[in-house]
């Protein structure tokens, strides 16, 4: 085994101290209004997202952000980050990607990697993306980390949510593998401007994450 296959798992293990288990990004609210109230729809909706949710755009802007921070581009990462971070409608969608990449930002310094300018905050992807840097990783396997890990933080909250057993939930996660795989392939060659998303749905989940009532997560 390779010493790039050991980091990547390490930046996508759950134990990356950077919250990610506190948050279901609206999940929580569609499976309150009956959404998602088995495997079957957990699965269904994990494809959209991947096929065309926000999530698509941020994958999309990995390897140029790599690209932008291996030529030291500090103002042009900081302009993508902006952007993909006002793709995101609810605040608390925005405060979790600040509050995940200034830990990821975080963790980095304290491990000894350069975090590029010190005054630069980053986001979720755009700290992703300079984590993939930081354990020289290359761009295609940091793309398929991204969106392996959203789904299976997705599916870890589904699992308390829905509820769907650890059985199941293992074997949605291996039944999304080819999708991934697919769709990681894609976005590596997608600019991600070009792209759309329609992830209206997920936005209006999101949005109501706020207004319920009692709640596990906290967006």
């Amino acid at each position: 085994m390779s010493l790039e296959r050991l980091r990547l798992h390490q930046l996508v293990s759950p134990a990356l101290p950077v919250g990610a288990f506190s948050y279901a990004e609206g999940l929580e609210v569609l499976v309150q209004t009956g959404r998602l109230p088995d495997a079957a729809a957990v699965t269904a909706w994990l494809e959209a997202e991947l096929e065309r949710g926000a999530l698509t755009l941020e994958a999309a802007a990995l390897a140029p952000m790599m690209a932008q921070i291996a030529a030291g581009a500090w103002r042009e990462l900081a302009d993508l980050d902006g952007w993909l971070l006002a793709q995101r409608e609810a605040p608390e969608l925005r405060a979790q990607q600040r509050q995940m990449g200034g830990s990821l930002q975080q963790l980095l310094a304290d491990l000894g990697w350069s975090t590029g300018d010190p005054a630069l905050r980053l986001a979720w992807p755009a700290a992703f993306a300079l984590a993939g840097h930081a354990l020289e990783l290359a761009p295609e396997a940091v793309v398929e980390a991204y969106l392996y890990s959203w789904c299976a933080n997705q599916i870890s909250a589904a699992v308390r949510l829905v509820p769907l057993g650890p059985t199941a939930a293992q074997r949605l996660q291996l039944g999304l593998g080819p999708l991934i795989l697919r769709r990681s392939r894609e976005l590596l060659a997608a600019d991600p401007r070009a792209l759309w998303q329609g992830g209206v749905g997920a936005g209006l989940a999101q949005l109501g994450q706020a207004a319920l009532y009692s709640r596990l997560f906290r967006s």
